[in-house]
Order: structure tokens, then C-alpha cells, then sequence
């Protein structure tokens, strides 16, 4: 059996238009990225967008190997995107060694995509707390059957796993959190709003921090 070859006519039967929307306004930021975002974020979500919440986060760290994987944005407030994983992960062992991130919400059924850049650092273990509690108990067992970015054998293995925690924490009432467990927050210094529009001529409007605040300018596509 030969290998499968995928030409350059091949992908150009996947191409789609775009046009959904008017063009995107710079006045529209108002010298601030949140209320944008949030207002694309709640569009996504009730035009049918599967975890409208969902978003590549990119790391880097030591190797300068980029690295990227979705996880899901649990917070969006002035301070920044907030998110929760496993701090002994590759990703973040990337945070540590580098101290930025970047996250992307690829809302491409609504031909929107968010674009965000800056420092991102571990909340306070006072503030994971609070999210780890809201969490469900099976996803709590969960996070400590799993040493997260950790090879395995087997499934089986990854199963018996999560059987011997299980066991372990079954008498306990309130799971506690891992200490190789927290949140982290991106803080955005670029925020880029991207826009699809007809022939490729998309929209793209970037808002950089500065000290006195926001400055917002569109970008050529």
C-alpha cells in the first residue's frame, strides 16, 4: 500500500469564504480589549461554537521549542485570561522557565478568531482553592491519578491508575487539591481581534498596553 500524498489541489478543496460579518470598526475596542472579547466570546457561544471557552495555549521554555495545546479559559476580567492544569505539566514547566504564554480562540464557525500575548504567571493557592472546589470530584480523582505530560505503557496502566486513586481518596469527602495542581494568569500586553473577510481581505485590529493605558490600531491582512 503506497503512502498517502496530499497535493496542493487537495487543500484547496477544503478553502471556504468568508464575509459573515461588516467590517470590523477600530472605534468598536473603545481603548480596551475586554468588552470586545466578552461580546465575541457570548456570540460564539449561542451560535452553536462547542466550548466557546476553549483556547491554544503557546508556551515556550529553555529549548526555544514553541510547544501549543488547548486547554480551557476559565476566568476573562481587567487582569487578564485564567486558566488550571497540572504544574509539573510540560506546559507548566514552560511557564516557569519562561514566564509568557500566548492564547488563541479560534472561533472559525463565526470566522472570528482572538489573539492574546503577555506575561503569565501561577495565582495565588488561595485562589485555586476556590476554583478546585467547584470542580467535579470524578475530574478532581482525576488530576491525582495523572502525572500530567508523564509517559504510559498502556491504557490499562492509565486505568488502573485512576482505579487506585479512586480507592485511595473513596472515604474522603472533600478531595484535597494536588500541590502540582493551580491556575495561572495570562496577562495580556497585545490582544489581536481577527475578522474574516471576502478574498482574504480580513480584519485585523491589535490593541498594545502601554503605561497610560490601550492603544489600538488596525493591521494590514
Amino acid at each position: 500500500m503506497e503512502d498517502p500524498v496530499l497535493e496542493p489541489a487537495d487543500f484547496d478543496t477544503m478553502r471556504v469564504g468568508y464575509g459573515l460579518h461588516p467590517r470590523l470598526d477600530v472605534a468598536d475596542l473603545q481603548g480596551d480589549w475586554l468588552p470586545l472579547f466578552a461580546a465575541w466570546l457570548d456570540e460564539a457561544g449561542r451560535r452553536g461554537v462547542r466550548e466557546p471557552n476553549a483556547m491554544v495555549l503557546g508556551t515556550v521554555g529553555t529549548d526555544r521549542r514553541p510547544s501549543t495545546r488547548t486547554v480551557l479559559c476559565k476566568g476573562a476580567d481587567e487582569q487578564g485570561l485564567t486558566f488550571f492544569t497540572t504544574t509539573s505539566s510540560r506546559k507548566g514547566t514552560q511557564l516557569a522557565e519562561s514566564g509568557y504564554a500566548s492564547a488563541t480562540f479560534p472561533w472559525l464557525v463565526v470566522e472570528r478568531q482572538v489573539h492574546v500575548e503577555g506575561p503569565c504567571h501561577p495565582l495565588d493557592r488561595a485562589d485555586s482553592l476556590a476554583y478546585w472546589r467547584t470542580r467535579p470530584r470524578g475530574s478532581q480523582v482525576a488530576a491525582w491519578a495523572s502525572e500530567q505530560s508523564q509517559p504510559a505503557a498502556t491504557v490499562e496502566e492509565l486505568e488502573s491508575l485512576y482505579a487506585v486513586a479512586q480507592e485511595r481518596l473513596a472515604d474522603v469527602d472533600e478531595v484535597p487539591m494536588p500541590d502540582r495542581w493551580g491556575g495561572y494568569r495570562l496577562r495580556p500586553d497585545r490582544v489581536e481581534f481577527w475578522q474574516g473577510g471576502r478574498d482574504r481581505f480580513h480584519d485585523r485590529v491589535e490593541c498594545l498596553r502601554r503605561e497610560d493605558g490601550w492603544t489600538v490600531r488596525r493591521l494590514q491582512p
